[in-house]
């Protein structure tokens, strides 16, 4: 097999819905797959097009989002290496739910809907695979549905910062330091919001000394007060 086919094949391997597949089929699969290749920023698909396959991330990350007519945005997922994205309408027929843009500069192996329902059919275990990785994001979905129908700005806030501390944090002598997304509109993204109450309440976090903030860099310093403002009633 050519590199090319074999770094596609180690890659495909360390995705959920393919562990577990022989080096054959693996060798079917990585055979058929497409590296398409991002710069940051460049849209991989819209929400609502044709969907004509399945994604893998082979290298950078991607974000997926969803829009409302108003332009306004609401992050979904994050996704890095070994992710798979849109499963889903390769298996109902439908069009793609979300748009995904290249967060950094990105390779993506393509996969056909016609190549992929190929390999369920010969390998039923890979569609109850499938369903695992549907049902995780799903219950992803609920959460952020209960988070914007039942939670302020600033509980919401709060969750992100502590999520990206548990994530990524680096402990130093005046607390946890954490570099925000690239500007407030990209947070205001995540936590469904606008950029304004999102630079308000960080300033508030900041005037009552839980963060310290040194431009997209943030310090919590005071941890548990942070995280009694997620867990104190609405």
């Amino acid at each position: 097999m050519p590199e090319s086919k074999l770094t596609c094949g180690q890659t495909l391997a360390k995705v959920p819905i393919f562990s577990g597949l022989t080096e054959g089929e693996l060798v079917f699969l990585a055979e058929r797959a497409v590296p398409r290749r991002y710069a940051a920023g460049e849209s991989v698909f819209d929400e609502g097009e044709l969907c004509s396959g399945l994604y893998v991330v082979e290298s950078g990350h991607v974000r997926i989002f969803k829009s409302s007519s108003k332009g306004r945005e609401q992050v979904l997922s994050i996704d890095g290496p070994g992710s798979s994205i849109a499963e889903l309408p390769v298996f109902d027929g439908g069009n793609y739910p979300a748009s995904v843009t290249a967060i950094d500069d990105a390779t993506l192996l393509f996969v056909s809907k016609q190549d992929f329902q190929a390999l369920c059919l010969a390998h039923p275990q890979v569609a109850l695979k499938v369903l695992r990785v549907v049902g995780a994001r799903l219950r992803r979905l609920v959460g952020i549905i209960e988070e914007l129908s039942f939670t302020t700005v600033r509980h919401r806030l709060a969750s992100f910062l502590l999520r990206l501390a548990q994530k990524e944090g680096k402990r130093s002598e005046v607390g946890v330091e954490i570099t925000l997304p690239a500007s407030n509109q990209e947070l205001a993204s995540h936590i469904g919001t606008v950029r304004e109450l999102v630079s308000r309440n960080l300033s508030r976090l900041q005037v009552e000394g839980m963060l310290q903030i040194d431009g997209r860099t943030v310090t919590i310093s005071n941890l548990k007060a942070l995280e009694a403002e997620i867990d104190s009633p609405e």
